[in-house]
């Protein structure tokens, strides 16, 4: 009897090959907070009593106007992408990952010493060990809060952010100290920033006259394989169980404290892989804002992203574009640049709020797909 009952379901219940509503869910949700954030910022404009069409056509035309705003908003986006994939991994091992920023020193930090300790060395071996030693750093910087919330569930986002305050300040040690240049100490100045960097570690240039270097390229890469790593690999399926189900992963014998620590650790990396190649494709030293915010940036391209690293390749394009763009926007319109933080503050907001309401959508059609099947 049940087996006829079966035979005779509709067709219709077979999941099609193609849901708009994945789309919807996934892509067009979080636009749609973008746009909602930026006609929000277009009213705040109008109470300045600054054009926001001007403002606006002065964004874009600082982002994608010219070769300098599209190679300066590829530049922006290199370091989100990189911290965004790691987002990417600790957000599939339900773990939260604030301490991007920090993680971001330390690989910063770590770029800096070991090319003006190893200066002898020749590019083809200092660029790689470079990012190593950076990549290395980070990690070790993501594994403290990851192993505390694997062992002892300590709360990852407080101990992140504590770990980001604790990065800060050792950096602002060691370039008053160790780090800082000689040759502002012969001359006197005593600036916060480091020693220039050796020639043989920067970053070869993509477009010359501009700051586009070749870790972008590096960023796309390595997207694709934490793709292929996270959907395609025994362990990256068992730190996506672990973030769906960490009960029934660890019924299922999968060790679910391990792959918590070793998400934040790769999540700790690729920050820490971002703030080295800030430091040796970009600025040829270390100076006190290397982080530029990216940390926490990076979180909400990860989230426009829908936490999937293909995905986020253009998310960060955009929120690079969106970073460059405001400050011609300010400079064109002369708006207060606490504005321009509001808002992108405010496309934060809605894209955070955006992804939580797709989260419930998407849960309340599996419930009501679930409950179809059984009847």
């Amino acid at each position: 009897m049940q087996i006829k009952k079966a035979a005779n379901k509709p067709l219709s219940l077979r999941r099609p090959a193609f849901d708009w509503s994945n789309v919807v869910l996934h892509f067009l949700l979080p636009l749609a907070g973008v746009l909602a954030a930026l006609l929000i910022g277009a009213v705040m404009l109008i109470i300045l009593k600054a054009d926001p069409i001007a403002a606006y056509a002065a964004m874009v035309n600082g982002a994608v106007g010219s070769v300098s705003g599209i190679t300066q908003s590829l530049v922006k986006a290199t370091p989100l992408l990189l911290v965004g994939l790691g987002i990417c991994i600790a957000f599939r091992a339900n773990v939260i990952n604030i301490g991007g920023e920090g993680q971001i020193i330390l690989g910063a930090l770590a770029a800096t010493w070991f090319p003006l300790t190893f200066n002898t060395w020749p590019g083809w071996l200092l660029i790689p060990s470079t990012l190593i030693v950076g990549f290395v750093a980070g990690a070790i910087w993501g594994f403290v809060p990851g192993i505390l919330k694997a062992r002892l569930q300590v709360n990852e986002i407080l101990s992140t952010i504590m770990m980001n305050s604790i990065a800060q300040q050792l950096m602002n040690l060691l370039l008053r100290g160790p780090l800082m240049d000689p040759s502002g100490i012969a001359a006197g100045t005593y600036l916060a920033q480091s020693a220039r960097l050796p020639v043989q570690v920067w970053l070869p240039r993509l477009v010359p006259q501009t700051l586009l270097h070749a870790g972008a390229i590096l960023a796309v890469v390595l997207a694709v394989l934490v793709y292929f790593f996270l959907w395609r690999t025994t362990i990256g399926y068992r730190i996506r169980a672990v973030g769906l189900n960490p009960d029934a992963s660890r019924y299922s014998g999968i060790n679910v404290p391990f792959y918590q620590a070793l998400s934040m650790t790769l999540a700790g990396g690729f920050a820490g892989l971002a703030g080295a190649i800030e430091v040796i494709g970009v600025q040829h030293r270390l100076l006190e804002g290397v982080t530029s915010g990216y940390g926490f940036t990076g979180i909400v391209a990860a989230l426009l992203g829908s936490l999937h690293p293909l995905g986020l390749i253009p998310a960060s394009i955009l929120f690079g574009g969106l970073l460059v763009g405001a400050a011609q926007m300010q400079r064109a319109v002369q708006v207060p640049s606490s504005l321009i933080d509001a808002i992108l503050g405010l496309v934060v907001l809605f894209v955070s709020g955006s992804a939580l309401w797709s989260r419930r959508w998407a849960a309340r059609r599996n419930m009501g797909t679930e409950e179809e099947e059984k009847s």
